[in-house]
């Protein structure tokens, strides 16, 4: 695999922006990433929902009067949820310049706010808006901002944390998983911490304090006393020796690395505390440097980069993106919904016996044009079409060495001797890329390829 589309794979979710990596330079791909518009849109029944409690109430007490009522409501805040799922998904496909949505991604896993512990799925989409509006921004602003969210205070049961009742959930999370990382505060910090974040509850557009529930005496946090906030909690927590190598550390195995080399953990977060927590110069430094290193085969794809990745490939067009979101959450990648707050590990667990056995399935099925349903891919109108094949770009002009050549590049990061000698077997030598069976032989060698161990990593 060629190192533009390894970092195409690596800066957003499939293959698309390999050749704009050639041509801008990773540098200037940065760049123009950062300056992409926002989605003007919203997702599609997103404001048929309630949006505060009050309005989640109300709704309940008028559809809950009879069975149908209840049923309609369970089906509307059931397809919303879908549909916010399938809205954030085309994102990451159609958008020329897939980054941020790869950072909102990254954050949506770092400051995990799931479905099981948010009462309103409008507080979900406000948290998942408030990261893709400061994906880029400042690390130690955006840990501030996501601190007032509902969907954190509430998962985090922040909302049970008062003066004289503590709840240490929120304060844990924040040092532990947010920002500084185990090891680097006490526990004494922990309910200290739960002190400053008491009164810190949910209110219909973002949590504030509640004046009779807050802590107002003086504690010591982290070795400084006083009577502190949220905000003022986050600004000692940064000022640790220890503040940017946690985030470094998962930043670099989101994009690059499964497991870092820490000497590179200590350099780029030394770089990190060197430009304040800036996101977009870190980014620019990490990348470029990483770029130039021979660094491909050292991560699993996540699903999503996975099914992505197929899909354009095999130049399919009209995408049921809920159709995707149901493949990626029995890959264990289900959107809004991680298992903890630790999030998605990564890594191995991407790759167990079992969903590698389901990758092959769905690389099966994609290469016969269905889309993991057993339905029959559609046509632009929306009707079926039985005789719709996937239509894979190859070298046509130069014989089978070519055509292998050509696929090989774009999808796997290394080859062996008896692979090479597979390939050869399914496009011989007097293979001729001009027939018109051609593409039937290219597709078989494009569905072995992509069901090898080495085609899982980039």
């Amino acid at each position: 695999m060629d190192n533009a589309h390894v970092w195409s794979l690596r800066l957003g979710f499939s293959g698309k922006q390999a050749s704009e990596i050639k041509k801008a330079g990773i540098k200037n791909f940065l760049k123009k990433s950062y300056k992409a518009p926002l989605p003007a849109d919203e997702p599609p029944l997103i404001n048929k929902i309630p949006h505060t409690v009050a309005e989640s109430k109300a709704y309940k007490e008028k559809m809950g009067k009879t069975a149908d009522g209840i049923e309609e409501m369970k089906k509307l805040l059931g397809e919303s949820e879908y549909e916010m799922k399938a809205w954030w998904m085309e994102k990451m496909d159609l958008g020329d310049y897939p980054l941020r949505e790869k950072m909102v991604l990254f954050w949506h896993n770092h400051f995990v706010a799931g479905k099981n512990g948010v009462n309103l799925l409008y507080w979900q989409y406000q948290h998942n808006k408030l990261l893709r509006e400061n994906a880029f921004s400042n690390f130690r602003d955006l840990t501030k901002k996501v601190l007032q969210t509902n969907a954190i205070v509430e998962y985090l049961d922040n909302n049970r944390n008062r003066k004289g009742g503590y709840n240490e959930n929120l304060s844990r999370e924040l040092l532990e998983l947010f920002t500084i990382g185990t090891g680097n505060y006490t526990e004494q910090d922990i309910k200290n911490g739960a002190k400053g974040l008491a009164g810190l509850t949910t209110s219909d557009d973002k949590a504030h304090y509640a004046e009779q529930k807050e802590n107002n005496e003086p504690f010591i946090y982290l070795g400084k006393t006083g009577n502190f906030k949220s905000d003022e909690m986050v600004d000692i927590i940064f000022e640790q020796k220890a503040a940017p190598y946690h985030i470094t550390r998962k930043i670099l195995r989101w994009f690059i690395y499964d497991n870092p080399p820490e000497a590179l953990v200590q350099y780029y977060g030394d770089y990190m505390r060197k430009v304040d927590y800036e996101i977009k110069p870190f980014l620019i430094k990490m990348f470029t440097e990483e770029y130039e290193k021979p660094t491909a085969g050292s991560k699993i794809k996540d699903p999503l980069i996975y099914i992505l990745q197929l899909i354009n490939e095999l130049g399919f067009k009209n995408i049921d993106y809920k159709l995707l979101q149901f493949f990626i959450r029995n890959q264990g990648m289900d959107l809004y919904n991680q298992l903890n707050v630790k999030g998605w590990d990564g890594g191995r667990s991407w790759i167990t016996a079992q969903l590698f056995i389901q990758r092959n399935n769905a690389a099966d099925q994609l290469c016969k044009g269905r889309l993991l349903n057993n339905s029959v891919q559609k046509s632009a109108n929306g009707e079926p079409e039985s005789k719709a094949k996937p239509k894979i770009v190859f070298d046509t002009g130069n014989g089978s060495t070519a055509v292998i050549e050509s696929l090989k590049n774009r999808l796997l990061f290394t080859t062996d001797t008896t692979l090479e000698e597979s390939f050869k077997k399914i496009v011989p030598h007097d293979f001729d890329p001009k027939t018109p069976s051609a593409e039937n032989g290219v597709l078989r060698l494009f569905n072995y390829i992509i069901k090898t161990p080495e085609f899982q990593l980039i």
